[in-house]
């Protein structure tokens, strides 16, 4: 199909249409007016620190942006940072339309919700706080009772934007825009909605098996890690080899650390859904295990012989966050220290370890930093949360199983992520081939991709970007 002569892609035809059809559908729908009619006696304080929380996590996708973005070659610093940011955008209108039904509407089967329930976000409002008999809340239950489930709603919406920009970073330098938003749809249905509903939803299925995530160890850091590492295997390795590549800006690595460690207050500390004590909580140990990690990390560089860098510092306060989120509420602050400390240590080790690299290209280390940090985290938890559980509930189960549970948990999230997000990838390459082509890579995913360029990337002064020596002397032969 060509427009004043130039071709149109019926692939962004069809976003096109179907956001139409939204909009109208949004416009004859009137099933939820004056849902946001609430007395003056409600915990303002609630809403006001969960207002702030939802802007906190919202901040962290353009900051894992600029983390990512940094990381890079120069040449790609655009594509990957545009890969996070546009989540924002296809992820909330999902989540308005249906998402936030499949992951929190009425159980089914214990594994995913109804997402008939909040079509178009229909009777999200603040009914479940002014009217919490209400048939079709009532299996959300304690869940929301201290906010508003509109509030809960944008809350949880902010996770389930940041989830996949995660995952981008595995596969980084080499995948089609097109092709990537095409397989982040696909994921945020098929894989991150029901892992929310079987682990937050009151009935899902983890739930009934007494494991819990305080704010995402498994649903956003395991899940997003293990679909990276099924990424980095299906699209194999950049070409050509990239060992040598040196990062665009290491200062954006910086400033994408220093927004995620802000915006984790946020994430962790909303998670309690009140302006409580575990609020506070989990405010000052996320504090502790971000700058736990950071000190643990470049330290052990240094053991290792590796001079102290911006890189290392950045990385290991971003390890630690990933570290306390499954427990950041229910641990002390001594346990989220030696939680952060022992986490960090494996994932430098995890990061360092050649024969990952050899096999194959991670290429920004997601699985090494957020899925083995997730998954150690939410091991941890299943040990130190034990006590807070046993405290609230008389008839709570024993420790061991407690503690079993939550590794059993964890291997039908590795299996089941692993082999659908890899079913995915293989699904979506047959719609829109994933790999760019060896030119497109060659030149850089930004002109290739998007037509744009980071800095004038022609000439950008880097080291890479340098004329070597040989080429040097080969010009001055020919001329």
């Amino acid at each position: 199909m060509t427009v004043k002569g130039r071709k149109i892609s019926y692939g962004w035809l069809s976003v096109f249409v179907l956001l139409l059809v939204i909009g109208i559908v949004g416009v004859v729908d009137t099933s939820g007016a004056g849902s946001f009619n609430m007395p003056n006696n409600h915990l303002f304080a609630n809403v006001a620190w969960m207002i702030t929380a939802t802007i906190f996590v919202l901040m962290m996708t353009p900051g894992l942006s600029f983390f990512y973005g940094g990381m890079v070659r120069v040449k790609n610093v655009i594509s990957t940072m545009l890969q996070s940011f546009i989540v924002m955008g296809f992820v909330s209108v999902i989540w308005v339309v249906f998402g936030f039904g499949l992951a929190f509407g009425n159980d089914i089967g214990h594994v995913i919700g109804n997402p008939c329930d909040f079509f178009m976000f229909n009777n999200v409002g603040v009914s479940n706080v002014t009217e919490p008999d209400s048939p079709l809340l009532s299996q959300i239950g304690m869940a929301t009772t201290t906010i508003p489930l509109a509030l809960f709603a944008l809350f949880q919406m902010k996770f389930a934007i940041i989830t996949p920009s995660l995952i981008t970073g595995s596969f980084a330098e080499r995948v089609h825009f097109s092709g990537y938003l095409l397989f982040m749809v696909l994921w945020i249905v098929v894989v991150y909605c029901p892992l929310a509903h079987c682990t937050w939803h009151p009935d899902g299925l983890f739930a009934m098996m007494h494991v819990h995530d305080f704010a995402g160890g498994i649903v956003v850091h395991a899940a997003s890690g293990i679909a990276a590492l099924a990424g980095a295997i299906f699209l194999g390795r950049r070409t050509p080899s990239q060992d040598a590549a040196k990062p665009a800006n290491v200062p954006f690595v910086l400033l994408g650390a220093a927004l995620l460690w802000l915006g984790w207050f946020g994430f962790n500390g909303g998670s309690s859904l009140a302006a409580d004590g575990i609020a506070i909580s989990a405010f000052l140990n996320t504090n502790t295990a971000a700058a736990t990690a950071m000190v643990t990390w470049v330290a052990f560089d240094a053991l290792r012989g590796r001079k102290p860098s911006a890189m290392g510092a950045a990385i290991g306060a971003v390890v630690g966050l990933v570290a306390i989120t499954p427990c950041a509420g229910w641990v002390t602050v001594g346990q989220s220290v030696f939680i952060s400390l022992l986490i960090t240590i494996c994932c430098n080790l995890a990061v360092s370890w050649k024969g990952y690299s050899h096999m194959l290209d991670d290429a920004l280390d997601v699985f090494p930093t957020h899925g083995l940090g997730g998954i150690l985290g939410t091991v941890l938890t299943g040990y130190f949360a034990y006590d807070f559980f046993a405290s609230q509930e008389p008839d709570m189960i024993s420790r061991m199983e407690f503690f079993w549970n939550h590794i059993i948990v964890l291997i039908m999230v590795f299996v089941y992520t692993f082999a659908v997000s890899y079913l995915l990838y293989w699904i979506t390459n047959k719609v829109i081939p994933l790999r760019v082509s060896r030119h497109s890579e060659e030149v850089g995913l930004d002109i290739s991709q998007h037509g744009e360029e980071y800095g004038a990337e022609g000439g950008t002064g880097l080291v890479e970007d340098a004329i070597s020596d040989n080429d040097w002397m080969r010009s001055v032969e020919e001329s």
